[in-house]
């Protein structure tokens, strides 16, 4: 069983930048391949991006891509979410995943019926 728990959520005005956190229980974390969603009022959880239980491999949506970056400490049972020139429209509840598969293809990183477990979220909110 793994416990996920979300931080570093706030408000931000246009780009800026912020960092989220996503805290792991369980010492098969470093076993799991890793993502994070989000998703906005009325909407859909979508995608954000993903990465394999060493960190080797990374997926981005194309909306975010060259302007977030994610990554893990293993050592620390942690992911990361690093968030620059944030817009409006990134304005969504992040929410992080973890999957018993230690590497998923972008097609099943992207799906998130792949991921076992979920933290509750945290809201990003970017003015404008």
């Amino acid at each position: 069983q793994v416990q996920l728990v979300e931080s570093g959520g706030g408000l931000v005005q246009a780009g800026g930048s912020l960092r989220l956190s996503c805290a792991a229980s369980g010492r098969t974390f470093v076993t799991y391949g890793m993502g994070w969603f989000r998703q906005a009022p009325g909407e859909e959880r979508e995608f954000v991006a993903a990465i394999s239980w060493s960190g080797g491999t990374t997926y981005y949506a194309d909306s975010v891509k060259g302007r977030f970056a994610i990554s893990r400490e293993n050592a620390e049972n942690t992911m990361y979410l690093q968030m620059n020139s944030l817009k409006p429209e990134d304005t969504a509840v992040y929410y992080c995943a973890a999957t018993r598969v230690p590497r998923l293809d972008i097609s099943q990183a992207m799906n998130p019926m792949r991921y076992n477990y979920w933290g509750q979220g945290t809201q990003v909110t970017v003015s404008s």
